[in-house]
């Protein structure tokens, strides 16, 4: 198996985005996918395995305060590229770059029922939080840290530090 190369989307990549998300989100999430995709705020990653972009990642940053957080957005394979080790090598790949940035920590919110993205984040040192661990870290501002990072009803939240 060839090592998947990871870089910055272009606008090149944008029918193949589309493509995955068809194929990866509920109806519901796609208008949101799409459109948080062709947005000029964050950066995406996508992940090439033999010449085509087999998934991708949606980074953003925000503030709560007067810190700086980030957040993999989105996170999505290719069906038939599934289980080959793109998602994990995208999330280390995301977190990684949102550090670099200086971001104080990095977040990320799944549908508690999504497996394979459960698996991982938490295969990259990703821990769940709840609403109580982020009250703790961010008193009351916690509502604009919900807003921050997308919050959908359904979602559990994980956090790396």
């Amino acid at each position: 198996m060839n090592t998947p190369s990871i870089r910055q989307a272009t606008s090149d990549d944008c029918a193949k985005l589309k493509e995955i998300i068809n194929l990866s989100f509920p109806r519901f999430f796609r208008f949101f996918a799409n459109h948080s995709l062709c947005s000029e705020e964050g950066k995406t990653l996508v992940c090439e395995q033999q010449g085509t972009v087999a998934g991708f990642a949606k980074l953003i940053e925000f503030n709560v305060g007067s810190s700086k957080y980030g957040c993999i957005l989105w996170l999505a394979v290719h069906p038939e590229q599934r289980r080959k080790g793109i998602a994990a090598a995208l999330v280390k790949a995301g977190t990684e770059t949102l550090k670099k940035k200086g971001t104080e920590m990095v977040f990320a919110s799944v549908q508690r029922r999504n497996k394979a993205s459960l698996a991982a984040f938490g295969g990259k040192g990703f821990v769940r939080v709840g609403f109580w661990g982020l009250r703790r870290l961010f008193g009351w501002r916690v509502f604009g840290f919900y807003r921050g990072i997308w919050f959908a009803p359904g979602e559990i939240v994980w956090m790396h530090s």
